[in-house]
This record gives structure tokens, C-alpha cells and sequence, in this order.
């Protein structure tokens, strides 16, 4: 098992209500509910912070990989908060780290990675990363990637 990320690992945060059916029948969050939380959080910043305009636009991102280390459990009412950072840009592609943090606490519960790739959405052919995405996203740019094409 990989060692969990710190908050400094991570350049934006937003915040993540869990909802009564995110507990599974253990009476945590279940495995699959953190892949929503990555997806959300991803997107909110492609939004606000890139302008991407996932009902009309053009150019939206298809998540190709995806990958999640679980350290330790949360369950609802619990608030958390999402962390994300840029490790790679390519082309078309941006590979993202994203924890999610009990709110004000230092270490993850929950940390991975996934990769959206651009494209365009009438013909689902992948495109270069728009340059109001590229800015935002190198913004948040760690120096954890290379940086290389993916």
C-alpha cells in the first residue's frame, strides 16, 4: 500500500458533502462513491477555473485511466474535501492527482489519478487541450510528472 499524500501535495480544494447513500452496508463510504468525488471535483475546476462548457461546448474530456489507493475509511454525515493537482499535460491529455481530505485534516483518506482525454464531441475524435484548459491546468501543475505528452 502506497503512503498517503499530504495536503501540501495538492493545489486547489473544494468542498465534498457525503450524502446518507454513500455509506455502503459496512457503514462507510463505499470504494466506487471516491471515483464521483474525483470526477467532481476535476470538473468543477475545469469549469470555474478553465471555462469548460460541459453542456454545449465543443470540447469535452473522456476519462481513459483511472486509479485510487484507499488509506483510511470516512462515512456521512462526515464533511470532506477534494485536492487536485495537474502531474502531466499532453497534447489532448491531462493527467490529474486528487485526494480527499477529512476537512482541516493534513493526511488523505483516499488518494489516485485519472486521465482525461479531449476530444471533440461531435465526433469523439481527440483534440490538443484548448488554451484557456491548458492555462488553468498548467496553474496547478505539480513537478511530480514529467510534464511529457501522454
Amino acid at each position: 500500500m502506497s503512503v498517503p499524500p499530504q495536503r501540501a501535495d495538492y493545489r486547489v480544494f473544494y468542498p465534498i458533502s457525503t450524502r446518507w447513500s454513500d455509506n455502503d452496508i459496512y457503514g462507510h463510504i463505499n470504494n466506487v462513491i471516491y471515483y464521483s468525488y474525483f470526477d467532481s471535483v476535476a470538473n468543477r475546476y475545469l469549469i470555474e477555473a478553465g471555462g469548460l462548457d460541459i453542456s454545449d461546448g465543443s470540447i469535452v474530456g473522456y476519462v481513459v485511466q483511472s486509479g485510487c489507493d484507499y488509506h483510511a475509511p470516512a462515512s456521512y454525515p462526515e464533511a470532506l474535501e477534494g485536492g487536485l493537482r495537474v502531474d502531466r499535460i499532453g497534447n489532448s491529455s491531462v493527467q490529474y492527482g486528487i485526494a480527499i481530505f477529512r476537512e482541516g485534516e493534513d493526511q488523505a483518506l483516499v488518494h489516485g489519478h485519472f486521465v482525461h482525454v479531449f476530444v471533440e464531441r461531435a465526433t469523439g475524435k481527440s483534440v490538443p487541450v484548448p488554451t484557456p484548459l491548458r492555462e488553468a491546468l498548467a496553474s496547478i501543475c505539480t513537478t511530480m510528472g514529467s510534464g511529457l505528452a501522454l
